[in-house]
């Protein structure tokens, strides 16, 4: 499900802040600072200040010579560009600021607020000042030491009363002042003389500070290149470069500790971000600063691998174990030998008739009371059995009109059938962590996200090499950044928006499902695309700038730079073009592209898009119009011709009508399986003796008959469950009919090919004869059935729905199967003796053959003739057994040693038919693959966070505990190869007292209605939410807390204030009781790439983890609520965390219900009961063993074939133990010999040929989950079972089996006086 969470991930990063623009991503402009007008979108996620700021001036010229006040500039003059003004050139003293300034300078620089406050600026200087310090506020007051740098250089640069000594102005123009017709002079261009320390030290306090936000480093955002490439002096050298498209003037920043050319560098005193600033103000928060935090957090180590001698330590040890085997076994084999050869007739010289209780010296004397209880037993159900059988065949229409009566009764509740295709429902029990956690987030935040998906290559278009001008290096562009590519691709994103569907005669349009986090400001639909940075515009694509000779900036160049500030208004360039997305959101290029290296994006080469639609919790109706339109997008995209595109592509319902196609595409492969064992079972069943009796002589209609019989047993078993109200899933319909059958099969086969071999005693009638047969092999069809009846319904207490589902059906459909087969069965067997007796053809049964006079006489199939004459005497040799115990236990040996190496989970494109258009989306998905799905901490409901306290526990800004969850979930980012979190988390809470803080002009309200006013609203009635006072710039608490939360949630970020929760966290908080209390919230963030099961799993286990450390952390164990990670594939991977213990528990549960079953059914024989546990463990290993060389993975389908090969192979098992526990041979060699005479060739024809037969045709399914699922699974448990239980088995047997039972003998040999199995004991 990996694919699904990933691209339903996409769609949360709009729920983020949007992001900083333009001016903050590529430089503080200083332009802005000193006079100009901004007109950018921001966000970020600063702290609060506090007074940082308070006492800049005492501290700004310690140690410092004498240097005459004089200004080099005083007021603003013309205008340099846009709504931007120069400063007027002005050398006199600083003149004394008027006092409806003195609040400004209070605020933004109150270091100078001493004697008559005398400075070099004007109020409408501090004014633009304050306006332009609301962005830098936003990013980086959240670290106050860092803006108290800040701040001090700029502060200084616009007001300083010493201008004259750091700044020397080199270009001024002449102006003419319009209202006064003044002539005044434009600073066009100056120096600003810095010392090189307070560069340095201010770099080193804001170099750790978080855009979490944006998941960079502030300085990303501020530097004009990536953070780790950002430093002292290319940072500032940015911010003041004129062509950043910000500043009005050029400054040149000049870098020296010492006085140069006359002028002493401003090196006011710094604070370092461990520091607080003042007595309202702590340092910064250890997310924000790497001193605080200490040394950074190391993962543990992985752990070492186990080794012995160079190698695998398990391959050793069961090397070794082999070995020690081998030797122990061939020694004690030749010693046996020598001893018996020399002192007495050994046990492994040819078996002689006349040799009797020879050598078995436990065999002599008298009868035990367990073997008399075990021949009591065995003779009470073989006369039980023997009566009912005659009772059959005496009453067949009775019995076959009461059995279908009762066939009748519970396949009617086949019209109460529901079939389950939610993949939650198959995989994730309702009481699962994962379900509920799922069910909680659901409730109380919606649905996660519908998502469809396209990726786009341009494999005819070749890479292309942009040349900037006038100056840069050369930057290569991959093919489908070709703008005639991006051209097309709009085409076809624009004919995507304009597909229409019908559902209940309405049109339904993207326009009605999308996702619009702005709405109602905003109704563009959410469409994460690099043509988003182009607004969806070709005008946009095509916009440039450029004469006859150069071009000087055109779609290169805004893409460039939108990928550094995918929320900007202001590309900066000369295209001026903005870059946030038309739905109000940014664009991030590591969703919008792929196949790059590193961060070179331009190096792309394939586009993604991505249309988020509105999912609906229990709203039926709009959910089936979501997927009336997701159809309609499927068959656009699939019709879709451009033969310079390719194009692989998903929408949400993809995967569920690939698995409804699946199931449909294979049924013609099916039935060709069950229609080739079908007619092997009806031909196979008779025994033709002569080409003038084949028509008489053959049983197809009885094997037909028998067919009918599983099948109707299938029927029964759906019938009763769907009374009950129990759905069906696809695993049941898939497997059970194949089970059933191969059950119902080998006790057909017995129970006809005996019969066949039997002859009728003298003066006994043909019901006699039946039950006579019938109570010799009911009970081990009983043993057989009722041990798998009994497995399965202990296996139906999994946890696990498919396996739990699947275990219930199949109990059932087993137990029913044995009682139609000791009833209807058996009364249609003696009805087509009879038709054969009386010379009738088969089918035909009106119609008479040939009398050739022969008659029905018993017979010895082909197969069994070589089972007796040929395989067993071979198998059982003194040479031949011990090679096979050696072979066998080196198979198990091996299966041992790979064990723990077979692969959890599942490949999601394993479920996809291999033709699917999805399969090729997941190869592009994990090829161009650059983000993790988003994972949410959910907080429930039951915190406070109205006291400092419980803000502590959460938060991660300044003041905020080291340990609280926002800082956890920051560390588990920086360990993020270990934690497999990838960034630092979005914090409502954080953004939330950044909006809220006094400096800030987002939290406004009129001052007569106290409603909100938005920061983008210029009234004078908006006055602050809160005080400009020490008790104002602390956070809100009790009531101030829930005040203005609703506020920030319901406010839209613009130029003005970026930091507006409503896109971000508008559902990301409950509010409860009319919003006076704060509910269940979440923190989001995003997991690294995950491509296999494996890399899913870890992430979930480690996520669950963290969540564990933080409710532990917080103290908070002991209440009614907890942290826990929620993402969307944890449903469907949760089976995985325990599939291990599922599967031990599962298994154990089935040899231990066939362990006890077999015990009592075999009249308490202990030593076979655990013999036949023995064989089906083994069974069982090497099918892991077989899994592993086979690629096969470890999962709800592959657990469900093991439970059910733990079954059938109770078939391969249990009738060759019985038949030797029966046998009254005088040996063991010997009893193991008539078992596998007379047993194995039944269990051969039965199960192993029609299962073979059926499952080869399963090899050409479409389905890859039917070819490595079922074809290989199902022949590996026929090969292995019929290996164990037709050559392991009876060698296993012939050495250790269990000592005769002398109570049996009289009773069995008075029993088959007569008989051809009189025959068979002396054979």
């Amino acid at each position: 499900m990996r694919a699904r969470g990933l691209a339903l991930g996409t769609l949360l990063l709009l729920l983020c802040p949007a992001q900083v623009s333009g001016c903050w991503r590529h430089g503080l402009a200083v332009g802005d600072m000193v006079g100009a007008e901004p007109g950018l979108a921001g966000r970020g996620r600063p702290d609060p200040v506090g007074s940082a700021i308070r006492g800049l001036g005492a501290k700004v010229a310690r140690a410092r010579p004498v240097f005459s006040q004089t200004c080099v500039w005083y007021g603003e003059c013309g205008i340099a560009s846009g709504d931007k003004r120069y400063n007027c050139k002005y050398s006199g003293p600083p003149k004394p600021l008027p006092k409806d300034g003195y609040d400004l300078v209070q605020e933004l620089c109150p270091g100078f607020f001493y004697d008559n406050v005398s400075l070099c600026c004007d109020v409408q200087q501090l004014q633009t000042l304050k306006t332009n310090l609301q962005l830098p506020l936003q990013f980086l007051s959240r670290c106050p030491s860092c803006f108290y740098n800040l701040m001090n250089l700029f502060c200084e640069l616009t007001c300083s009363p010493r201008q004259s000594q750091f700044l020397n102005v080199t270009a001024t123009e002449d102006y003419v002042d319009p209202v006064t017709n003044q002539t005044k002079t434009n600073v066009e261009e100056l120096q600003y003389y810095i010392g090189e320390s307070f560069a340095n030290a201010m770099y080193n306090a804001c170099r750790d500070v978080e855009a979490p936000s944006s998941n960079d480093k502030a300085l990303g955002l501020l530097c004009g290149k990536d953070a780790e490439a950002c430093n002292a002096t290319n940072w500032i050298e940015y911010m003041f470069n004129k062509d950043n498209g910000q500043a009005p003037f050029t400054i040149l920043p000049i870098f020296s500790d010492l006085p140069l050319r006359g002028m002493e560098p401003m090196n006011n005193a710094t604070k370092g971000c461990n520091e607080a600033v003042d007595e309202v103000t702590g340092p910064c928060s250890c997310q924000d600063c790497s001193a605080v935090c200490g040394p950074r957090p190391q993962p543990p180590p992985p752990p070492a691998p186990w080794i012995l001698f160079g190698l695998d330590a398990m391959y050793v040890i069961m090397w070794i174990t082999y070995m020690a085997f081998l030797l122990v076994f061939f020694g004690a084999f030749f010693a046996v030998w020598c001893y018996r050869k020399r002192y007495f007739v050994s046990e492994y010289t040819p078996i002689d008739s006349n040799i009797a209780y020879s050598v078995n010296a436990s065999d002599k004397g008298e009868a035990s009371c367990c073997d008399q209880l075990s021949a009591a037993f065995e003779g009470g159900l073989r006369r039980l059995f023997a009566r009912w059988g005659a009772f059959c065949v005496r009453n067949p229409g009775c019995v076959i009109f009461f059995s279908l009566v009762f066939i009748g009764v519970c396949s009617l509740g086949l019209m109460f059938v529901q079939v389950t295709t939610n993949p939650i429902d198959l995989w994730s029990a309702p009481s699962s962590q994962a379900r509920q956690e799922r069910e909680y987030f659901d409730t109380h935040f919606g649905p996660f996200f519908r998502t469809e998906q396209l990726i786009i290559q341009a494999p005819r278009t070749k890479k292309h090499t942009y040349e900037p001008y006038p100056s840069g290096a050369d930057v290569p562009f991959g093919p489908p950044l070709d703008k005639e590519i991006l051209h097309q691709v709009l085409d076809l994103q624009t004919a995507i928006e304009n597909i229409t569907a019908l559902y209940n005669n309405q049109t339904v349009t993207l326009q009605d499902l999308c996702l619009a986090p702005l709405s109602p400001y905003n109704s563009n639909c959410t469409i994460m695309s690099v043509l988003n940075y182009f607004q969806n515009s070709h005008s946009v694509l095509d916009h440039s700038v450029q004469d006859d000779f150069y071009v000087y900036a055109d779609y290169h160049t805004h893409f460039l730079y939108c990928v550094r500030a995918p929320a900007s208004l202001n590309d900066t360039s000369l295209l001026h073009d903005p870059c946030l997305g038309t739905f109000g959101g940014p664009v991030f290029p590591w969703l919008v592209l792929g196949g790059y290296d590193d961060q070179n994006y331009n190096n792309a080469t394939a586009l993604v898009i991505t249309f988020p639609v509105n999912n609906y919790y229990n709203n039926t109706e709009m959910l089936q119009r979501a997927q009336a339109w997701e159809r309609e997008f499927i068959n656009f995209v699939k019709n879709y011709k451009n033969p310079n595109l390719t194009i692989s592509f998903m929408a949400e319902r993809s995967i569920e009508d690939e698995l409804n196609r699946e199931s449909h595409s294979d049924i013609f492969t099916i039935a060709i399986s069950y229609s080739i064992m079908f007619v092997y079972i009806s031909i196979a069943l008779g025994h033709i003796k002569s080409c003038s009796r084949l028509l008489v002589d053959s049983k197809i209609s009885l094997g037909i008959a028998g067919i009918l019989i599983v099948l109707s047993s299938v029927a029964c078993s759906l019938g009763i469950f769907s009374y009950i109200g129990l759905p069906l899933t696809l695993i049941v319909i898939e497997v059970i009919p194949f089970l059933v059958l191969a059950v119902g099969v080998d006790n057909i086969f017995i129970l006809v090919q005996t019969y066949q071999r039997d002859e009728r005693l003298h003066g006994e009638t043909l019901d006699q004869q039946v039950g006579r047969v019938l109570g010799e092999v009911a009970p081990s069809m009983f043993l057989s059935s009722f041990s798998e009846t009994v497995a399965f319904f202990l296996g139906a207490l999994s946890v696990m729905p498919a396996v739990h589902t699947f275990s219930l059906f199949a109990g059932m459909a087993v137990f029913i199967d044995f009682l139609l087969q000791i009833t209807c069965f058996v009364s249609l067997l003696g009805l087509d003796i009879k038709r054969q007796e009386n010379n009738r053809l088969d089918v035909l049964c009106c119609v008479r053959g040939a009398d050739d006079g022969s008659g029905v006489q018993a017979t010895e199939s082909c197969l069994f003739q070589f089972f007796k004459n040929s395989y067993s005497p071979l198998l059982l040799k003194d040479w031949m057994r011990p090679i096979v115990i050696a072979l066998f236990v080196g198979i198990l040996s091996f299966s041992i040693a790979v064990l723990d190496k077979v692969e959890i989970g599942l490949d999601q494109s394993l479920s996809m038919p291999s033709d699917s258009y999805v399969i090729d989306y997941f190869r592009s998905l994990s090829k161009y693959l650059h983000a993790g799905p988003p994972v949410y901490f959910v907080l429930e409901e039951g915190h406070n966070y109205t006291t400092l306290q419980g803000q502590n526990l959460v938060c991660g800004g300044m003041g905020c505990n080291n340990d609280s969850l926002v800082q956890q979930l920051f560390n588990a980012a920086q360990l993020d190869s270990y934690t497999r979190i990838g960034f630092a988390p979005s914090s409502w809470i954080d953004d939330y007292f950044d909006w809220v803080k006094p400096q800030s002009s987002c939290c406004r309200v009129f001052n007569t209605t106290e409603q909100f006013c938005n920061a983008s609203v210029a009234d004078p009635a908006c006055v602050r939410c809160r005080p400009l006072t020490p008790e104002g710039r602390l956070r809100p608490q009790g009531e101030d807390f829930m005040k203005f939360l609703p506020m920030f949630l319901s406010d839209n970020p613009n130029p003005k204030c970026g930091k507006g929760g409503h896109a971000a966290y508008g559902s990301a908080v409950n509010l409860l009781d009319n919003n006076t209390s704060v509910g269940a919230t979440y923190f989001m963030t995003y997991h690294t790439v995950l491509k296999t099961s494996a890399d899913f799993i870890d992430a979930m286990k480690k996520a669950q983890l963290i969540a564990r450390n933080i409710t532990e952390m917080m103290g908070i164990e002991g209440n009614q609520y907890r942290v826990f990670p929620y993402s969307v594939f944890y449903v469907f991977y949760e089976q995985y965390l325990t599939i291990i213990d599922n599967t031990i528990f599962n298994l154990g549960v089935s040899l231990g219900a066939i362990f006890l079953v077999t015990l009592v059914l075999l009249g308490c024989d202990l030593w076979a009961a655990v013999i036949v546990c023995v064989t089906i463990a083994m069974i069982l290993v090497n099918m892991f063993g077989v899994m592993w060389l086979w690629g096969i993975s470890l999962n709800a389908v592959s657990l469900v074939n093991l439970v059910m090969s733990c079954g059938i192979s109770v078939e391969f098992c249990s009738h060759i133990t019985r038949a030797f526990t029966v046998s009254t041979k005088g040996n063991r060699v010997g009893r193991a010999e008539e078992a596998l005479s007379h047993m194995g060739s039944s269990v051969f024809s039965g199960i192993t040929l029609t299962k073979f037969g059926g499952i080869v045709v399963l090899a050409f399914a479409k389905s890859q989950i039917f070819q490595i699922f079922y074809f290989r699974m199902y022949l590996a448990m026929v090969l292995l079972g019929a290996t164990h239980g037709l050559i392991f088995l009876p060698v296993l047997l012939s050495y250790i089996g269990p000592s005769i039972n002398k109570a049996k003998i009289s009773t069995t040999q008075e029993q088959y006086q007569g008989t051809e199995r009189e025959r068979l004991l002396n054979f």
